[in-house]
């Protein structure tokens, strides 16, 4: 009884959750498909606005090109005829956009010298105006041969005619030097503007305005009431939003501000829908959701009732299991199948999953360790052949300069290295090998430098039986010497210091090389193809071994500055070994 009264519990929690959940589903719903209804609508507007101005562009764009327009305002050698005939085919020019564009109120091009051509010829510049102190005039100018669109005002550059207009602004260039030799201005009937958006519908409450990318509003139905102050929108709110769409409550009304910015112009198209005509059936729709909770928590009861043993114990099992999969424990969690109900079917799947997981797990063990294992000798087998050509080179010199204790002691030195790293068997060596194998590394490197390079081993021997992967100093050793050192006027060295530390082993090797620059020593332990110029191990596969054998915690750590030097310190944990 304890279980069907705490079924009961349950199903009577989950179905107010169910009821509130459903309402809230719904709003969103209701929100999501009227903001992407209201985006498609918005976008068609911003396209009709962005094909526009396009075709004015056009326009633009043929009159800053065109030659007479160019020379009538460089006015460079004109003789008085010369000029009245420029004048008179731009005039014709200009006649022939007019004709094809009743839209377009002015167009008109004003230079630096002063000249200028008006729509037909029929109007005048208004003499109180600085037309080069102009807004229009001096963004076009910076806008390094860009086209400039201004918000919607009343024009004031022609004489006695005030229009409201949406200005397109361009500088004209000279071809040559692309010196500026004036500007451009249409002017475009703000109609224009207000027919495109007056056709969409968002409701009886709904409405749509346009904004530039400063927030300055180029539309509203509500012009008049915007512009005399008693009416305000969401500016702010909408140049700080991060997404497509917000909430918020006008006058004490829920309203979904939906926004669509075009690129080509960065003018904003806001849509703007009442939330309450969007649930105008809410309290029938929250009527049939009560309903149907009831319905639900009556059929969930018997069904407690009935079936709340045969039901809770195999998923408790099951549950149990699968808290043993998570802690790790593959182990004595095989579930007993009973028939071929659901249940069973779901312990047989649950079985199948666990056994296929500890397989692939097993596999992953193996193939990481076999990955590790040929990796390293593949590494092992990689000789510089140019060191070893240095190398017997020097000796032949050597020998033939009859210098026979330094051929002795490289040619010890070169028989005890390549011995080391031809041996193929051990993957971990202890530090007292791996110390001998760079200290016979540095001799014949050494020899081969003769007075350029010094080196010092400072290992403390308490730590020479702890275990180290095969070949980790003899790569950084190379790396600062061939790296560093080499391109030194003065004498370089190299130091190799090790001993333990609070959490572990602290190997470094320290040199008084050229350095590296920030950049570099930001991506030196980035993965990247082999150096061509030494040929060697490249410094991030010896960090990516050290990570794979000892975890992400230990590795190489770089420090450096420019003609000072480089540190290369070696993290590696305490493990005591007999190699």
């Amino acid at each position: 009884m304890n279980t069907i009264f705490l079924f009961s519990a349950l199903i009577l929690c989950a179905v107010f959750v169910f009821l509130g959940i459903s309402i809230r589903v719904t709003r969103k719903a209701v929100i999501e498909n009227s903001t992407e209804y209201t985006k498609q609508l918005i976008g068609q507007v911003n396209s009709d606005i962005d094909e526009y101005i396009s075709y004015m562009e056009n326009i633009s764009t043929i009159v800053v090109s065109n030659m007479d327009v160019r020379e009538y305002l460089s006015g460079s050698g004109l003789t008085g005829d010369r000029e009245e005939i420029l004048y008179e085919r731009i005039l014709s020019l200009f006649e022939t956009v007019l004709n094809m564009r009743e839209d377009i109120y002015n167009i008109v091009i004003y230079g630096e010298n002063g000249r200028n051509v008006l729509n037909r010829g029929n109007h005048m510049i208004n003499p109180n105006v600085d037309v080069k102190a102009m807004d229009w005039y001096k963004k076009a100018v910076a806008a390094d041969g860009r086209r400039v669109l201004s918000s919607s005002h009343v024009q004031n550059l022609v004489y006695d005619d005030y229009k409201w207009v949406v200005t397109l602004s361009k500088a004209i260039r000279t071809k040559e030097t692309g010196d500026i030799l004036g500007a451009l201005l249409v002017d475009l009937n703000y109609s224009s503007i207000t027919n495109l958006c007056q056709n969409i519908n968002i409701g009886n409450k709904g409405y749509l305005f346009l904004i530039d990318e400063n927030g300055e509003i180029i539309y509203h139905p509500k012009q008049q009431l915007i512009y005399t102050g008693l009416r305000r929108e969401k500016i702010t709110e909408i140049i700080s939003c991060k997404e497509d769409h917000f909430i918020t409550e006008v006058d004490n009304e829920e309203k979904l501000y939906t926004m669509s910015t075009s690129e080509k112009t960065g003018w904003t198209v806001v849509g703007v829908a009442n939330i309450n005509e969007l649930f105008s059936g809410r309290e029938e729709t929250q009527r049939i959701y009560f309903q149907s909770a009831v319905l639900l928590l009556l059929g969930a009861l018997v069904i407690a009732v009935l079936f709340s043993d045969k039901l809770t114990k195999p998923i408790t099992e099951l549950r149990n299991s699968m808290k043993e999969v998570e802690k790790g424990n593959f182990k004595e969690i095989q579930l007993t199948e009973r028939g071929d109900s659901e249940i069973a079917m779901l312990y047989k799947s649950f079985n199948t999953m666990t056994n296929e997981i500890q397989n692939l797990m097993e596999e992953k063990s193996r193939s990481q360790k076999e990955k590790y294992r040929l990796e390293l000798r593949a590494l092992q087998a990689q000789i510089n052949p140019h060191f070893l050509y240095n190398t017997l080179d020097s000796i032949v010199w050597m020998a033939e300069g009859a210098g026979n204790r330094e051929v002795v002691i490289m040619t010890a030195s070169l028989a005890k290295l390549l011995r080391q790293s031809i041996s193929n068997e051990e993957e971990l060596v202890t530090i007292e090998k791996e110390v001998d194998y760079v200290r016979s590394y540095l001799t014949i490197q050494k020899m081969r430098y003769r007075d350029q390079l010094a080196f010092e081993i400072d290992v403390d021997p308490e730590i020479y039986s702890c275990l180290i992967v095969k070949l980790t100093l003899q790569p950084l050793v190379e790396n600062a010497i061939y790296h560093g050192i080499k391109y030194r006027e003065t004498k370089g060295i190299v130091i190799i210091k090790g001993g333990k530390t609070e959490n572990g082993i602290l190997l470094q090797v320290i040199d008084n090389g050229v350095g590296m620059d920030e950049d570099t020593l930001l991506h030196i332990l980035d993965k990247k193809e082999r150096d061509g110029k030494r040929g060697g191990i490249a410094v991030e596969n010896v960090n990516r071994r050290l990570k794979l054998h000892y975890g992400e915690e230990y590795g190489l750590k770089y420090e450096s500055r420019v003609n000072e030097g480089t540190i290369v310190s070696i993290m590696l944990p305490a493990e005591e070994g007999v190699q």
